[in-house]
């Protein structure tokens, strides 16, 4: 019985959430790929500002920049590890399952946005 009376039109301020998790997550899963692409010596450089990046934005006082501090921390140990070490092996098969997951996750919320915005019109 529900799914006969329609749904009103999705608020403005969840739209932009979706438009801007879509973008963010697509750009995410874009980064992990070149850095797991790059070339040794550049990919550990490129690892270690990232991963001091994520570091900053973890210390920060908004709890809102903690959570892509985790990631960007992560990302950057991962693209460490992916070029060195012993693991190499396995830390590029995560710091690719995460660009994947993150390319995903980016279509999600960009379909979701998008029939978000169909619904406004």
């Amino acid at each position: 019985m529900n799914d006969i009376v329609p749904e009103g039109p999705v608020p403005t301020n969840v739209l932009a959430k979706q438009g801007v998790a879509a973008i963010g997550n697509l750009i995410g899963g874009v980064g992990l790929l070149i850095l797991g692409a790059l070339p040794p010596i550049v990919g550990i450089i490129a690892g270690a500002v990232v991963g001091i990046i994520g570091a900053g934005a973890l210390l920060s006082k908004d709890s809102e920049d903690r959570k892509p501090g985790i990631i960007m921390a992560v990302a950057g140990s991962l693209s460490i590890l992916s070029k060195i070490g012993i693991i190499r092996p396995v830390a590029a098969t995560l710091l690719g399952i995460g660009a994947f997951g993150l390319l995903a996750l980016g279509i999600r919320y960009g379909i979701k946005f998008l029939k978000g915005l169909k619904s406004r019109s």
